[in-house]
């Protein structure tokens, strides 16, 4: 993938230095160590990563689970509840904003249900709303949506485009906002599933890109044995599948302004999905 002038500007602004060789970057398996970190300060904000070159190298092949892991049972999918299954996106959204089916409902502010294109081909897969989330109703806002933005913007992306080629659809595993900004709990996660399979049931994307180590949790814990002991970064650079739909798995930008030198990694990622989405529209 070519990058013209305005690209190489963005890439620049995000910290990831285009001449720098890709295979520089150090390797680090290491996992995302808290999925709804708090907004660190701009100084954070600072550090370099690697070229997107990665973006001229060949896809990798899918790694076969069964090579990749040790073979162990994996539950199956819940029955879809009858009534979410009906639900067209403005039932779905009104569900979602009167849902109190777990207790995050007396302490939120809003909901936070999704935002962008609905037929946008690219859906994104966030973790629980945060504190600028849960005022606003908006996924990924504040440092963390500025660089989600620009790092859709240098792929000619966005979540407020028109057309939907170009667009994306930004939605959270929950809805609702932990207090204190701390893990999902496992019931909360459960609660808020359906809402989530219905989304990308309505969507219908093309490709699925999981940020964070709570949204990969969610959406491979069918298809991916011990998922949950597994670092993030083992997942990295394969094409997993949800609901049938391919699967890329990368950092919350969160946790990309806290460790900057990890953005190289989550520039692959992207270079990953973009080809993909090149190889569906090609053949």
């Amino acid at each position: 993938m070519e990058l013209d002038a305005r690209q190489r500007a963005m890439l620049e602004e995000m910290g990831i230095r285009v001449w720098m060789p890709l295979d520089t970057a150090p390797a680090d398996d290491r996992a995302v160590s808290s999925s709804m970190p708090q907004e660190p300060s701009p100084g954070l904000r600072t550090g370099v990563a690697p070229s997107p070159a990665a973006a001229d190298r060949p896809v990798r092949a899918p790694v076969p689970i069964a090579a990749a892991f040790s073979a162990s049972p994996v539950a199956l999918p819940r029955a879809l509840p009858a009534d979410i299954a009906a639900m067209d996106w403005d039932d779905l959204e009104a569900a979602v904003a009167g849902c109190q089916a777990c207790g995050l409902c007396k302490s939120r502010k809003n909901t936070v249900f999704g935002v962008g294109h609905r037929q946008a081909r690219w859906l994104i897969v966030g973790e629980a709303p945060g504190e600028n989330e849960d005022l606003q109703g908006e996924p990924f806002v504040g440092q963390a949506g500025k660089l989600l933005d620009n790092m859709l913007m240098s792929l000619g992306r966005s979540r407020t485009a028109d057309g939907e080629a170009q667009s994306v659809y930004v939605a959270n595993v929950l809805k609702c906002r932990p207090p204190g900004n701390r893990n999902p709990a496992p019931e909360e996660v459960l609660q808020c599933e359906p809402y989530l399979r219905r989304q990308v049931a309505l969507l219908q994307p093309r490709i699925i890109l999981a940020m964070g180590r709570f949204a990969v949790q969610s959406l491979l814990q069918h298809s991916v044995p011990d998922v949950a002991t597994l670092p993030l970064g083992r997942l990295r650079g394969q094409v997993h599948h949800y609901e049938g739909v391919p699967v890329v798995v990368s950092y919350h930008p969160a946790y990309l302004l806290r460790t900057p030198q990890d953005k190289a990694k989550a520039w692959e990622d992207l270079c990953l999905a973009q080809s993909l989405m090149a190889d569906a529209s090609a053949g």
